[in-house]
C-alpha cells in the first residue's frame, strides 16, 4: 500500500514542474526505479489514475526503467553488477560488500503536450 503515498508524492511533483514549463496536460510520467526498492511498478500505474485525478496528470501512463544493483566490494574494491537475490561480488566471490545503487528511484522525465 506504500505505492499510493508515493504515487500521490510523484504527482505532486510532476505537476508543478509541468505547469513551469507551459504543459497543457501531462502525458507520461518517465520513472525510474532501483530492483532493490520493493516499488512495484504496476501498483504506481493502478494508483496514478486516482492520485491525478483533477490535475494536469489525469490520464498519464507511467513509463519505468529499471536501475539495477551496483556494489562495490570491501575486499577487492571492485564496483559490479548483482541480481537480486545474489549476496556475493563476482569478482572475489566475497559477501563484504556496500550496495550503491539500486534502491532509489525519482522522475526521470515527463512527456507533455
Amino acid at each position: 500500500m506504500h505505492e499510493l503515498a508515493i504515487t500521490e508524492q510523484i504527482v505532486r511533483s510532476a505537476v508543478p514542474k509541468a505547469e513551469a514549463a507551459g504543459a497543457k496536460r501531462i502525458l507520461a510520467i518517465n520513472l525510474r526505479i532501483g530492483e532493490l526498492s520493493d516499488i512495484v511498478p504496476s501498483c504506481i500505474e493502478h494508483y496514478l489514475q486516482y492520485a491525478a485525478k483533477g490535475t494536469l496528470a489525469e490520464g498519464a501512463s507511467i513509463k519505468v526503467e529499471a536501475i539495477p544493483i551496483k556494489i562495490v566490494c570491501r575486499d577487492c574494491g571492485k564496483e559490479n553488477e548483482i541480481k537480486r537475490h545474489v549476496f556475493s561480488c563476482p569478482a572475489c566471490n566475497s559477501s563484504n560488500f556496500r550496495i550503491i545503487q539500486g534502491r532509489e528511484y525519482y522522475i526521470d522525465s515527463l512527456e507533455v503536450e
